[in-house]
């Protein structure tokens, strides 16, 4: 039987012998007189109930890749100081038959996702090409310069000689609605091991709760069979929107329509989520903002990012605290360029506490903005736009995996491909 429907029965079995048995009693005093000898006393006390253990956490360890450690217990870690790689990832597709069925979301789908299968091959690929996953936090710090004005700086890191670091980072990991009927898992939950899994349907329709179909959990378990991939403990970071809710939660409002029960229902789904947002941090996962309504920053007003982001604060940050990190939607710059120029939506942004901008392109690129505190720097974007591409595009991807062993033409719609077969090449 599943997990959580062990879980539940338990819960039920509990409360329907709490409502029956209602508050227990304590024996009765031994009565004077005849009476006292009709009152039966147990010999001994009965045993109070056992409580259930809790799962016990594994043990897991999180550094820091800005300490010089030398060597230790054989691994000899040096500097680098060269480009930091970054790929990002949308949802992952469970169910390929239900993600590519001809709707209207499926060519979206074919565009911008991978599926698991394609996803567990570029995870293989990385790893045998000598990259370990280092935390985009680690990446750059805020300091101050001469003249007490602060500033961002690169930090060194020190990686295991030989490898080189790595950034993932994971898109919309919302569960929006429309996924749960074209092939993608429902939620995030812990379970009974205490460990991430994640629960959805199966095409039948059938329960499923399992580690081998969603990105966070696909990784996590590659990291507990291949350790020297996460040296320092990082795993990736979830860039997330507000309007749906976050991993699979219904922590939103509706400006729309609202009323005490769908408040209880939120604030339900709110305390829900706090024990997954624990367990992914304790494990080396970060978050990041996508903006509350996942809004074009090129095109907006500031007072409608000014809206948005107090709405993503209000329902997203005070769930998850804290972050520096904001990921562009549809990679669009605020201001129409933050290369360039420092126009007034990425100074309002900066100022609301975020340093780190990411956009998503060609390369790795990344740039320390010098007019004002903060960085800015792109994606590169495995999907079915770039496993696809020209020669040129999969080039771009060359260092990481070659799109032509990663895509599975067999599930994909049948779009075509503009990379040159390797028996041609």
């Amino acid at each position: 039987m599943r997990r959580i429907t062990t879980l539940f029965l338990a819960l039920l079995l509990t409360l329907s012998l709490t409502a029956c048995g209602g508050t227990a009693q304590p024996n009765p005093p031994a009565q004077t007189g005849d009476d006292a000898s009709q009152t039966e006393t147990p010999d001994t006390a009965p045993e109070p109930a056992e409580e259930p253990e809790e799962p016990q956490q594994e043990p897991y360890v999180i550094s820091s890749p800005t300490v010089d450690r030398g060597t230790v217990d054989g691994v000899t870690y040096v500097p680098w100081d060269g480009v930091v790689e970054h790929l990002f990832f949308h949802p992952i597709v469970a169910y390929p038959e239900l993600a590519f069925d001809g709707d209207s979301q499926a060519d979206g789908i074919d565009d911008w996702m991978v599926t698991v299968d394609e996803y567990d091959k570029i995870l293989q690929s990385v790893y045998d090409r000598g990259y370990v996953l280092v935390d985009i936090n680690d990446v750059w710090s805020e300091s101050t310069d001469a003249n007490g004005q602060p500033v961002m700086v690169r930090n060194t890191l020190y990686i295991p000689e030989g490898k080189k670091p790595l950034i993932f980072s994971y898109d919309d990991v919302n569960y929006y609605d429309y996924m749960l009927k074209d092939g993608f898992t429902y939620k995030l939950i812990l379970g009974e091991d205490g460990l991430i899994w994640s629960y959805g349907l199966d095409p039948q329709g059938n329960e499923v709760i399992s580690q081998d179909l969603d990105a966070v959990t696909i990784l996590d378990k590659f990291v507990r069979e291949h350790p020297d991939f996460s040296p320092f403990g990082a795993k990736g970071s979830l860039s997330l929107t507000g309007y749906q809710g976050i991993l699979g939660y219904r922590t939103n409002t509706d400006t729309k329509v609202w009323n005490d029960e769908l408040e209880a229902n939120r604030l339900k789904e709110c305390e829900a989520v706090k024990p997954i947002i624990a367990e992914l941090k304790r494990t080396g996962w970060t978050f990041g903002s996508h903006t509350w309504g996942h809004i074009n920053l090129a095109s907006s007003s500031l007072e409608r990012v000014q809206a948005d982001t107090k709405r993503w604060m209000d329902e997203v940050g005070s769930l998850i605290g804290p972050t520096p990190i904001l990921y562009y939607p549809h990679g669009a710059r605020p201001d129409g360029d933050d290369v360039k120029q420092t126009g007034p939506i990425f100074k309002y942004l900066q100022e609301q506490g975020f340093r780190v901008f990411a956009s998503v392109g060609i390369s790795s690129y990344s740039k320390i903005k010098t007019d004002i505190c903060a960085v800015i720097c792109d994606r590169l974007h495995p999907d079915g736009t770039t496993l696809r591409g020209s020669d040129k595009v999969i080039g771009w991807y060359s260092q990481f995996y070659d799109a032509r062993d990663i895509i599975d033409l067999d599930v994909r719609p049948n779009r075509g491909v503009k990379w040159t077969p390797k028996s041609a090449s």
